[in-house]
């Protein structure tokens, strides 16, 4: 029994030493603790680039997907992801896990060893561990009709300028939706045209 015992754990040394570079074994995968503080009106995720790297996924797919889910506006600055509003560690986690389950996780054998492609409107997740590949339909997000009626794309509105982004453009609010309009300053109001509707979250310029 001793000697079969050896065998196995021989075996398996070698088989895991065989594994293609970066790979790990999956079973003991877990998604990093979330880590945030409070700015005013904002919440921080401290360590939004090593969650990427522990995913191994990009920001430009991960972000939209993180504001989507919990109906907020943010960005990227440096290593952190500022959101805002107060948004509870707890939120913030499960969304995350969320998004390594659909999108990360292989379906066939439960490793996070995978990578992202996409073909028209489909995400493709193939498996670099055991060879499986799946696909994952997006779905644009439901807005109900308050939201639809509150901003459209190709519209115009006159619009109160209550917040400044990270980036320096001027935020309205309006019903559900964050308006984010270049060059606005906070206190005024503007006629703003909205170029680009995305969830709840507008992109506008100030017309005269």
């Amino acid at each position: 029994m001793a000697k079969a015992n050896h065998d196995y754990k021989a075996l398996l040394s070698r088989a895991v030493k065989e594994l293609p570079e970066g790979l790990s074994s999956g079973e003991r995968f877990e998604v990093p603790p979330v880590e945030i503080i409070y700015e005013g009106r904002t919440t921080i995720i401290r360590n939004f680039s090593d969650i990427l790297g522990k995913i191994r996924r990009d920001s430009d797919h991960v972000l939209p997907y993180l504001l989507r889910e919990l109906g907020t506006a943010g960005e990227q600055v440096s290593e952190r992801v500022v959101l805002q509003g107060k948004i509870t560690e707890k939120q913030i986690q499960d969304r995350i896990e969320a998004y390594v389950e659909t999108y990360v996780r292989c379906k066939e054998c439960g490793r996070p060893d995978t990578k992202l492609e996409k073909d028209a409107r489909t995400w493709l997740v193939h498996c670099e561990a055991c060879g499986a590949s799946h696909s994952i339909t997006y779905r644009k997000p439901k807005v109900s009709q308050e939201q639809a009626a509150a901003i459209e794309e190709g519209k115009t509105y006159d619009l109160s300028i209550n917040d400044m982004g990270q980036r320096g453009d001027g935020v309205a609010r309006v019903a559900k939706f964050t308006v984010y309009v270049p060059g606005a300053q906070r206190g005024t109001k503007v006629k703003v045209f909205i170029e680009k509707v995305s969830g709840t979250i507008a992109f506008g310029k100030m017309v005269k």
